[in-house]
């Protein structure tokens, strides 16, 4: 059997190739892990926006499941894009059996062009059906807020949104703050409240590009990724924040809106 660490990437498509199955598999496949992949949906996109999203259905992605399950070790697993109430519970039920490993929820909700990826009604499902299994979850603080009511304004907030993601059941909270005062601070801060209760911040200076499309699934996936390999959770989300602060601050420059990461950068730093 093989020693290769193998992992998996659970959401949609983007055809620009910048976030979504794509970014996951990119980022999976630098960091030295196997990477699988169930779509639950395929979207028309580039960087200009999102012009079509056509859910996967029911069936199909429980298919997806079972053909990875019956195959592969997958030491982890992340969760991007679902899309749909139906899907969410769909998914929330095959995982409820822990056939996956590590299990990490990117709650996406919100493409970089401002086109919804995630249903009104989905929100409280994926609250009720995927925060209790989630081992990790990594919203950004437009999310965090979407999933908890709670407006986050400072350090106070931000913590008390936190340990609400952790009675909702989530274990381990990161909350991305590139959003932090409308993505104008001159600091990107990531706020961490662990499972037994520590809590810290990692911070990289803001990188001034409109090419940030797909951050937050490359951030996750790479997390995803070093936690496949064994990887203790601190280190894992430091390598994941300098694989990105890499990707952003070593843009391609490819497309006309919101252009990708480069998936490159940090293993060339």
């Amino acid at each position: 059997m093989s020693n290769i660490p193998q992992t998996l990437t659970i959401a949609g498509s983007d055809s620009g190739g910048g976030a979504g199955i794509q970014a996951d598999l990119k980022t999976f496949q630098m960091q030295g892990v196997f990477g699988t992949s169930v779509i639950t949906a395929v979207t028309a996109q580039n960087t200009l926006g999102v012009f079509d999203i056509h859910p996967i259905p029911l069936k199909t992605i429980q298919a997806q499941l079972e053909a990875i399950k019956n195959d592969f070790q997958i030491a982890s697993a992340k969760i991007g894009m679902l899309g749909t109430a139906d899907i969410i519970e769909c998914v929330a039920d095959f995982l409820s059996h822990r056939p996956f490993g590590t299990l990490v929820l990117d709650p996406v909700m919100i493409a970089k062009g401002g086109a919804s990826l995630l249903q009104q009604q989905a929100v409280s499902a994926l609250s009720k059906y995927l925060l209790p299994l989630a081992d990790v979850i990594t919203p950004n603080i437009p999310e965090a807020e979407a999933l908890t009511g709670f407006k986050i304004s400072d350090t106070a907030s931000i913590q008390q949104v936190a340990l609400d993601l952790q009675k909702q059941g989530a274990k381990n909270v990161i909350i991305k703050g590139g959003h932090s005062l409308n993505s104008q601070s001159q600091l990107c801060q990531d706020w961490l409240l662990l499972q037994n209760g520590e809590h810290f911040v990692l911070e990289s200076v803001r990188f001034d590009t409109p090419h940030t499309h797909g951050t937050g699934c490359t951030f996750s996936a790479c997390l995803t990724a070093e936690l496949a390999k064994g990887t203790p959770l601190k280190s894992a989300v430091k390598t994941a924040k300098d694989f990105i602060t890499a990707a952003i601050s070593h843009p391609l420059n490819i497309g006309h809106g919101h252009g990708p990461t480069n998936h490159w950068a940090y293993s060339r730093l």
